[in-house]
């Protein structure tokens, strides 16, 4: 018998260690066992894309509608890709690059995970 947590995700019971870190193999999250009793970054809101999903640093990320992009004659296209976001505080929350746009800032409600 296993003494290991369920996946906090997922609730999938095949949970393993690799390292310090615990490893869901149904839907590839990891965590370690201590992350489980703290609360997430005091200070920080935890962040919701259009559909609710909750994001985190690193998580890639689409458009889901037209964005017009202060500066420029072009617009942010729906559907385009964003990888490796950051989050931040204020109003525009991701901190990211988009490829052909450089670096920017974009709402939560405007993006959904992937």
């Amino acid at each position: 018998m296993s003494t290991l947590p369920n996946c906090p995700k997922c609730q999938s019971e095949y949970t393993y260690e690799d390292g310090n870190l615990l490893v869901c193999p149904e839907c590839a999250y990891e965590w370690t066992l201590g992350s489980m009793e703290e609360s997430d970054q005091p200070g920080m809101p935890e962040i919701k894309d259009a559909n609710g999903n909750v994001l985190q640093d690193g998580d890639s990320v689409t458009v889901i509608k037209d964005l017009k992009v202060k500066g420029s004659s072009n617009a942010l296209k729906m559907g385009t890709k964003v990888k490796s976001i950051r989050l931040v505080d204020g109003d525009h929350n991701i901190d990211c690059k988009i490829d052909g746009f450089g670096a920017m800032q974009l709402k939560s409600e405007f993006v959904k995970k992937i």
